[in-house]
């Protein structure tokens, strides 16, 4: 009697814990749009408002309607007769920022003689619309058809940053249209590999989403400029080698040293900002047969 209930007993908890187990992967089937895209809320700043003078506040509109808004940062510069045109770079943030709370890095990091547009994405910030893939990518393409409308931007010297999240819409841009450069900080490989890194008891097959940076790499031919934190647990280096090692142009990697996944600005400081500013100003200038920065090994910055 007594083996029966210990049985019976033993056979309760084991359907317990495949419940359990059933909601769960439920729940994270039903909620990995609201994992990847946290879609933080936070009104547009205007730009003189903050010390800003180079920048204004704009509104673009998406392929499907949805109203987003950003900053564009026109380039400063001491000439007497500005460029009928310049250069210009999309800055494409992480997962969990907005504008709001960005826009001293931007202000920062912007390359001397280069314009900068950076957008919420849908769901984000102060822009319309509901977080999603589908969202990022076309905020992608409405922020890229945004810079080559105008009339005082060279639309062959047009550049992408992503970092994090944002290098799938950087990655994405730069696999179908001819950017001249193209910069990624933290790149994972895919949603998949992601979800097998954090989430290892879920079954893979749950995965709906795709951002997969490793394959369309394989696509862009611009040159690439790659950072990765040595200490980054969130987004392991080894992804990011992985997407330099796949890319069809040339690369560089730069490993900022003790960096986690939101120490990168911190740490990499003026020896970062540095290296963005020199990749936009040799890509924008050409250096070698194809235009672009040789392969070289990884560089490293040192710890501040």
């Amino acid at each position: 009697m007594q083996v029966r209930l210990h049985a019976m007993l033993a056979l309760r908890i084991g359907i317990g814990l495949v419940v359990a187990y059933t909601l769960v992967v439920l729940l994270a089937w039903l909620l990995q749009d609201r994992l990847a895209f946290p879609a933080p809320r936070a009104a547009v700043p205007d730009p003189k408002r903050v010390g800003v003078d180079n920048g204004e506040r704009v509104e673009l509109v998406a392929g499907d309607g949805t109203k987003l808004v950003g900053w564009f940062l026109r380039p400063s510069t001491n000439l007497h007769r500005p460029p009928p045109t310049f250069p210009a770079l999309l800055w494409f943030y992480g997962n969990g920022e907005t504008i709001a709370a960005i826009w001293p890095v931007v202000r920062d990091f912007q390359p001397p003689g280069t314009a900068v547009l950076v957008v919420d994405y849908p769901g984000y910030g102060g822009s319309g619309g509901r977080a999603s893939e589908a969202g990022v990518y076309a905020a992608a393409e409405a922020a890229y058809g945004a810079l080559t409308a105008r009339a005082d931007v060279d639309a062959r010297r047009i550049y992408a940053y992503g970092r994090s999240l944002g290098t799938a819409p950087a990655t994405y841009l730069a696999a179908r249209h001819p950017l001249a450069g193209l910069i990624l900080e933290s790149p994972f490989t895919n949603v998949g590999d992601m979800a097998r890194h954090a989430y290892r008891i879920l079954p893979p097959f749950i995965v709906r989403l795709s951002l997969d940076n490793l394959r369309r790499i394989k696509q862009v031919h611009c040159p690439l400029l790659l950072f990765h934190g040595t200490a980054d647990h969130l987004v392991p280096t080894a992804m990011g080698m992985r997407v330099a090692e796949a890319a069809a142009g040339p690369v560089e990697v730069v490993l900022i040293e003790g960096a986690g996944h939101n120490e990168t600005y911190d740490r990499g400081g003026r020896t970062y900002r540095d290296k963005v500013w020199e990749f936009v100003e040799k890509t924008g200038r050409g250096t070698g047969e194809d235009g672009g920065v040789p392969t070289r090994p990884p560089s490293l910055v040192p710890r501040p």
